[in-house]
């Protein structure tokens, strides 16, 4: 009898593909009713909110851009991009990223999810890849929404821009889609701080609040007199610098490093929670966390880059300081003043006039000249100075400043009365908002060559 040795042949499935895995992801996101709540709110209350803002007689005007919010639909989205830079994308992120783990945990998931897809970095890429869509389609939806119901509400008319110029309808609207998408960088940073607060504190509370805590502390950290080298190195940064597109010429250099420190925070957070989940142990059914190793693998590289990222803008930029300079005031105050004064010209129908005519200036001290003549504070006053064609009497104007430490101060008018001693001008259509009264302006932290 011949003996015929078959050989068992183990039959290995290949794992599923990102793609199914990204699509099925994605389902489980979206069937979530808190994701599906927080689309639909995305897309419709930022619409609501900017049309009734702007059909009130009391704007937000303490908020960049809410003072234009009659003149002109454009300013709305830019209200909701500040509004959402402080609270709204870092509690987004917080709800989709920073859950996307955590979830599988306190389900007691993960065996079977691994034993479908065979492959914990593809469930890795798919549920960061899932969570990243729908947080674009959160920002998206802020966006548009706020876009629609500003110029829906208001009209599509020119904006006027931090340094007192009028940006055309098109122009603005370049520069608003543009701001937005600026805004992506930091929020992409949070969402990487949540996947590896999820992957790394498991199914604790404190993975779902991460994002939140450090955008919280992000802003503490602006509001701070640190050093522009330290301030620029911070993710947050970039939900603030987007301001300086709204400058002629636009303030690039400190947007640009925000948005690569963003990009470079997303990019390492992401890495150290991959890192992380691939070496998890799943066989344990009641792991919760690591707190060694989420210090070990996420804040100590985290602030690794931090320190190399204050020294390298330390030594690329020469502001160590506040980067608040008198001369930056008085320059920045005179430049917005100039335009604004021809913007209120033509409102009360007088002789046309350039700034170069103006020759504008402005002389500021702080604090009576008692103190150090930089930094931020409410104690600057300033008196600006301007000269009219054929006119031998030079015009001057008083204005008291409140500087913020990111460089941003509202004017305030304080006389004479009849440039910027009171909120309305008389013209020949009635009375209209007077642009000198109290305006906005930014002061570029970084020298300017």
């Amino acid at each position: 009898m011949t003996a015929v040795a078959v050989a068992e042949r183990t039959v290995t499935a290949p794992p599923v593909s990102v793609a199914r895995g990204y699509r099925f992801e994605l389902v489980k996101l979206v069937s979530q009713w808190r994701v599906r709540l927080l689309v639909l709110a995305c897309w419709v209350a930022p619409a609501l909110f900017v049309a009734g803002v702007s059909q009130q007689d009391t704007l937000p005007s303490d908020t960049l851009f809410g003072r234009w919010m009659h003149a002109t639909g454009w300013a709305g989205p830019l209200v909701m991009l500040g509004f959402a830079g402080t609270w709204a994308l870092p509690l987004l992120t917080s709800l989709v990223a920073g859950d996307v783990f955590a979830a599988e945990d306190r389900l007691g998931t993960w065996r079977h999810l691994l034993v479908a897809v065979r492959s914990p970095a593809r469930i890795f890429v798919a549920k960061t890849l899932a969570s990243v869509t729908v947080i674009l389609a959160l920002v998206a939806g802020l966006a548009v929404s706020s876009t629609v119901g500003g110029l829906l509400a208001v009209g599509n008319q020119p904006l006027v821009g931090l340094d007192g110029h009028l940006l055309s309808p098109g122009d603005a609207a370049g520069r608003v889609l543009l701001a937005w998408l600026c805004a992506l960088a930091p929020t992409l940073a949070l969402a990487a701080i949540g996947l590896l607060g999820s992957v790394a504190l498991g199914r604790s509370s404190m993975g779902l609040l991460l994002p939140v805590l450090v955008a919280l502390a992000m802003q503490v950290a602006q509001m701070l007199p640190l050093p522009v080298a330290v301030r620029l190195a911070l993710p947050g940064y970039a939900f603030i610098s987007w301001n300086g597109l709204f400058t002629s010429p636009a303030q690039l250099t400190p947007l640009l490093i925000a948005v690569a420190v963003s990009l470079a925070w997303a990019v390492l957070a992401t890495a150290l929670a991959h890192l992380l989940f691939v070496r998890r142990d799943f066989t344990n059914p009641a792991y919760d966390g690591s707190g060694r190793r989420a210090f070990t693998f996420g804040v100590l590289p985290l602030a690794a880059l931090t320190a190399v990222t204050v020294g390298a803008v330390a030594v690329a930029t020469p502001s160590t300081g506040s980067g608040i300079e008198q001369a930056k005031v008085q320059k920045s105050l005179a430049i917005v003043f100039a335009h604004l004064y021809r913007l209120q010209t033509e409102q009360l129908h007088r002789p046309a006039v350039t700034e170069a005519q103006l020759r504008t200036s402005a002389a500021c001290t702080k604090s009576d000249g008692q103190a150090a003549q930089e930094g931020a504070g409410n104690d600057w006053r300033c008196v600006v100075s301007w000269h009219l064609p054929g006119v031998a009497v030079t015009g001057s104007a008083i204005y008291q400043l409140d500087i913020t430490s990111d460089g941003r101060f509202v004017a305030d008018g304080d006389g004479p009365k009849e440039v910027n001693g009171y909120f309305l001008v008389r013209t020949s259509t009635g009375d209209a908002p007077n642009p000198l009264w109290q305006f906005d302006g930014n002061v570029e932290l970084l020298e300017t060559q």
